[in-house]
């Protein structure tokens, strides 16, 4: 699972999120980008020592000072399932293949350049010094 397409899925669910320095953020997921900047909305922050509370409106955190973010238990299911439901979807789409005469895989016979002709096998590749 992908971190970015789980954040994607998070959006206006709460996550925990504590920082490098030991902050720690518990507030609703409004945003987030390709760096993992987000942005929460009603937002309690803690101090590295859990001495002092904050309540915010709105904060937005870089990604580069996040050490984790804790989302629902049932919010990682959903996404489970749904890339497995993904992945079925695409492997049934990519088996679907007609074999017909363009399709030159195992077992079929080369064509042109480098084809046997008839003869013994000689190096195959360029004009080297057959005998």
């Amino acid at each position: 699972m992908l971190p970015l397409s789980l954040l994607n899925a998070a959006q206006n669910k709460p996550m925990l999120v504590e920082l490098k320095n030991g902050e720690t953020f518990n507030g609703h997921l409004v945003n987030c980008d390709n760096f993992m900047n987000i942005t929460l909305r009603e937002v309690y922050q803690t101090s590295a020592d859990g001495d002092k509370f904050w309540k915010l409106k709105e904060c937005y955190i870089r990604g580069s000072t996040i050490k984790y973010l804790r989302v629902p238990d049932t919010l990682l299911d959903a996404v489970k399932e749904e890339q497995t439901r993904a992945r079925e979807a695409g492997r049934s789409a990519r088996g679907a293949h007609v074999s017909g005469a363009g399709n030159r895989g195992r077992g079929m016979p080369q064509r042109g350049r480098g084809a046997m002709r008839g003869g013994p096998i000689r190096g195959g590749r360029g004009r080297g010094r057959g005998m």
